[in-house]
């Protein structure tokens, strides 16, 4: 097709759009529908594109071999080799459903990267890479993942991610894997897993790792039906176990082989326990003492009696 058409067909597409009386807001319909073919049917809504499309909605653009607009529901569905950008993120995939800039759909070979610019905390930045083979994005509900049927999540900075069912929210860097779910941090030298884990990185930096719960840093392994593991930034591991399964790990350790301090609860708990151990031994030494009176009474009453008998001797 010629330069000509394409820019015809262009036009045509963005006057097609321009006359439909959208009740939408702006952002929820396409500013622009670029194409070498473009077909437009009144009676179904659907617009129909193909060859170097390129679909605008405010900050995302979009881009496929083949392309169907719906006027009436505002969906778009893209085939064949599409790539999807807003903002700081990027995605391609073999498909793509978009509903305005709110929600996208993506299946086939999904490829999400989001790029993470350098702050106080990330002074070098991070890459976020997503890959399953469906990804479900809502990028105005803080920029939320779902990969409902598995996948990897991969941060440059921190490690991987793996779990039969995964969710995010990037700009909290929060984080939930159910079913295998499996996390490993070479930087420091963190593997750990459970039937589900929820990360918190963005403030808290730490994971709850909850059902046959694990945690491995260097030599040392720590196992729980529910741990709560605490990422500091000198990169040492701290672990909670709650409802532990094994007899050794019954309170708070440090990954360097010391115990944690004992929490208020724990010294009020060996105070009791101390007070009534003493209270214990003071009724055992009253027993005892008690005892020893009996005794003398016993032989005093008996030297009476012996006394008495030689009495009667005498008479």
């Amino acid at each position: 097709m010629t330069t000509t058409k394409k820019i015809c067909a262009a036009l045509a597409a963005t006057l097609l759009l321009s006359s439909a009386a959208f009740a939408a807001e702006k952002n929820d319909t396409p500013s622009e529908i670029n194409a070498d073919a473009i077909e437009y049917d009144m009676n179904t809504g659907l617009v129909a594109a193909a060859g170097n499309i390129l679909i605008k909605y405010g900050t995302l653009r979009a881009t496929g071999l083949q392309a169907i607009y719906n006027v009436n529901s505002k969906e778009a569905h893209l085939i064949g080799n599409v790539i999807v950008i807003r903002d700081d993120m990027r995605m391609t995939c073999n498909a793509l459903k978009a509903i305005g800039q709110s929600y996208m759909s993506a299946d086939g070979n999904v490829v999400a990267v989001q790029t993470v610019a350098p702050d106080e905390k990330n002074p070098e930045g991070d890459t976020r890479t997503f890959t399953a083979e469906h990804i479900d994005y809502f990028p105005d509900d803080k920029k939320h993942v779902v990969i409902p049927k598995g996948g990897l999540a991969q941060s440059a900075k921190d490690g991987t991610f793996t779990a039969d069912q995964m969710e995010g929210w990037l700009d909290e860097e929060h984080y939930v894997g159910r079913g295998n779910a499996h996390l490993v941090s070479p930087p420091r030298s963190l593997e750990a897993g459970g039937d589900q884990v929820d990360y918190f990185g963005k403030e808290a930096g730490k994971a709850v790792l909850s059902g046959n719960a694990w945690a491995i840093q260097d030599n040392n392994t720590i196992r729980g039906n529910r741990l709560t593991v605490y990422l500091a930034d000198d990169g040492k591991l701290k672990a909670t176990p709650e409802t532990p399964q094994i007899p050794e790990v019954d309170k708070a350790f440090e990954f360097d082989g010391k115990p944690a301090e004992k929490s208020a609860d724990d010294k009020s708990t060996d105070e009791k326990l101390s007070a009534d151990d003493k209270s214990a031994d003071e009724k055992s030494s009253d027993s005892e003492k008690i005892t020893d009176e009996k005794s003398a009474d016993n032989e005093n009453i008996s030297d009476n009696e012996k006394s008495t008998e030689g009495d009667k001797n005498e008479s």
